[in-house]
């Protein structure tokens, strides 16, 4: 389950930037919701930056480090999965997702090639259709310009009381 930024309401503005980013100071025409907070899980994926990328599309950047690799020097596919279901989220309201509380129902990645650390990583995400339940998105991770992951996955609206079974 991922949540917005409290505030955002999960919107965007008539630019494709999701409510409550800022631009980040680093990384001109890249925007953020800041730091994530320490205790969270998607603090261990790092800084995320998003931006529009035209209509129906949004991108999505991860700075892997030595902290993000597997015993074979290459990015965690945990890393990667967690990374991917983060980009959907920020990447699908940059396609210009309508707002509202998701989960991810699925997701399915292709590894197609071995990530690096120190290298940054950009999911180019698309909004292929929407319904008053589901998101459908797919898209393409890269590496300096190479493809190394594919992914297709579906975001399902939940009232944000509902509480999920134990």
């Amino acid at each position: 389950m991922s949540d917005v930024p409290t505030g955002t309401e999960g919107a965007a503005d008539e630019t494709g930037v999701p409510r409550g980013a800022k631009a980040d100071p680093d990384h001109a025409g890249w925007y953020s919701w800041g730091d994530f907070p320490r205790s969270s899980f998607a603090a261990a994926t790092g800084r995320l930056l998003f931006k529009p990328d035209g209509n129906g599309r949004g991108v999505c950047r991860m700075f892997p480090t030595e902290d993000h690799i597997n015993p074979g020097g290459s990015i965690h596919g945990g890393a990667v999965m967690s990374f991917i279901d983060m980009a959907m989220f920020a990447g699908g309201l940059c396609a210009g997702m309508e707002p509202g509380h998701f989960v991810t129902l699925d997701l399915t990645t292709h590894f197609v090639a071995r990530g690096r650390p120190g290298i940054p990583l950009d999911a180019h995400v698309d909004l292929v259709r929407q319904t008053r339940g589901h998101a459908f998105l797919q898209g393409v991770v890269r590496q300096d310009g190479e493809a190394c992951y594919s992914f297709s996955g579906t975001l399902k609206r939940v009232s944000p009381g509902t509480r999920q079974p134990r």
